[in-house]
């Protein structure tokens, strides 16, 4: 029973991530590579990498293109930062210390072993079925923008300097994405940690 009631208030809380409704209309819905924030690089340059033209093929998926694209950023950053971070700092524990794992590089493996790995994976898994399903159902429905979870909390006030915001977390997140396959790399082929050389 007290299991049951838990269950029912953990998805009673689920609604509180629920993306923000935005209605638009069905023309909008239908974007193209032009209307997207992200068409110039950090110079201003105009800047549409698209070689398999993938914005025309499949024109009616660039707003899922888009949110995949802005939610590996995000993870590449988190990433990136995890990365750096676990060369100098640890979580408590035996199973965590710099002795059972000397290299950042080793603890996927390391992990897998001893089952912290597992749980990583079952709580990512529930995320995506109870956030991210939905989300990208009102992403194709036109109710959300790509990227958008509704959360507001340090959103700048200024129309333009939000915008500016969104350009610098795209382009830091490609960015990211690139740094993260380099960190790897250098860290399986020199067997250091950070600055990785």
């Amino acid at each position: 029973m007290k299991s049951a009631v838990a269950l029912l208030l953990s998805l009673a809380t689920v609604s509180a991530f629920a993306p923000a409704s935005v209605s638009r209309p069905a023309s909008q819905i239908q974007a193209t590579m032009d209307d997207m924030e992200g068409s110039y690089d950090f110079r201003g340059a105009e800047f549409k990498f698209d070689p398999l033209k993938l914005s025309e093929t499949y024109s009616p998926f660039l707003p899922f293109f888009r949110e995949a694209e802005i939610r590996h950023g995000r993870t590449a950053m988190l990433a990136v930062m995890g990365f750096i971070a676990t060369d100098f700092v640890r979580l408590p524990g035996e199973m965590y210390s710099f002795e059972a794992i000397p290299k950042t590089i080793d603890a996927h493996d390391a992990l897998l072993k001893t089952g912290p790995m597992y749980q990583l994976l079952l709580w990512i898994g529930l995320f995506d079925l109870l956030i991210t399903a939905p989300a990208i159902q009102a992403l194709g429905e036109g109710e959300r923008e790509p990227g958008d979870f509704g959360w507001y909390a340090f959103k700048p006030t200024d129309e333009a300097t939000f915008e500016k915001k969104k350009m610098s977390e795209l382009l830091n997140g490609r960015l990211a994405m690139c740094a993260v396959g380099g960190i790897a790399t250098q860290s399986i082929i020199t067997g250091h940690g950070f600055p990785y050389i």
